[in-house]
């Protein structure tokens, strides 16, 4: 912990300090359905008639901002989430052999929030710089978008036909519906002023645990509720939840794995 000596509220001073405030934000839970995914190097072998969702991750998100016409200060973003995406292949005829897959898939999304408006532009000495000057010699200094993700939900993983015009046969794709939870905000540099004390340093000491393995493994919590399965009735109820936590999402509550459906 820190720690700072007594000191009346009338010593406290004011500082200036630069930070990134937010203007806006929202807060959204999305389900992408039809969700096509581009295999990596191949098309869906001929012998796959079923797969399954191993793992997908967010790894990458496009974001653009344009001005809302006739309403200043306000912002059009536009997100492109892509997706990696890991499945798992099986044969009808032997559900046993299986075929790693992998392949990008991607999803759009579009908010409209507030940023505030500003006409300067800032430069800075490591070579960064806010705003810029377009044709019109109009400064254009647009707010910062941030978006935080959870990783997403897979909700649905199935293999569909679609035809193809130029080979005149149908083509099977996978395509899948994702669950994503999201937060998004827009920022603007502004300059502050802040009550301060003294400076401080840390009390806590570093140290070592020098403690053998076994000692710092009797130290763990039994789990015991890793031995006790849940009923139905405990996951609906949400028992499973953490108490201090009001909010929650426990891995019973995900749909079953009968969402998973194969070519008929």
């Amino acid at each position: 912990m820190n720690q700072h000596r007594p000191c009346p509220e009338q010593c406290a001073d004011t500082v200036p300090i630069k930070i990134n405030r937010v203007f806006d934000s929202c807060s959204d839970r999305d389900c992408f359905s039809n969700v096509q995914v581009s295999l990596c190097g191949a098309s869906l072998p001929d012998n796959i008639t079923l797969v399954k969702s191993r793992c997908v991750q967010v790894s990458d998100i496009c974001m653009s901002i344009e001005p809302v016409p006739f309403n200043r200060g306000f912002y059009a973003i536009d997100l492109t989430y892509t997706f990696q995406v890991e499945l798992i292949g099986y044969e009808r005829s032997c559900s046993s052999c299986s075929t790693p897959l992998t392949g990008t898939a991607y999803a759009n999304k579009s908010v409209i929030l507030y940023g505030g408006e500003s006409s300067t532009k800032t430069f800075f000495s490591n070579g960064e710089q806010i705003g810029e000057t377009n044709s019109c010699c109009e400064t254009i200094n647009l707010p910062t978008a941030a978006v935080q993700v959870v990783e997403p939900i897979t909700l649905e993983t199935r293999i569909v036909c679609t035809n193809d015009s130029d080979c005149g046969k149908p083509t099977r794709n996978i395509v899948m519906t994702l669950g994503l939870f999201s937060v998004v905000e827009l920022l603007r540099p502004v300059t502050i002023l802040v009550p301060t004390y003294e400076y401080t340093i840390p009390t806590k000491e570093c140290h070592t645990d020098s403690e053998s393995p076994c000692a710092v493994f009797d130290k763990i919590r039994f789990p015991a509720e890793e031995f006790s399965p849940s009923t139905l009735n405990a996951s609906s109820s949400g028992q499973n939840c953490p108490k201090e936590e009001k909010h929650c999402w426990c891995t019973d509550d995900l749909p079953p794995q009968q969402s998973e459906q194969n070519l008929s």
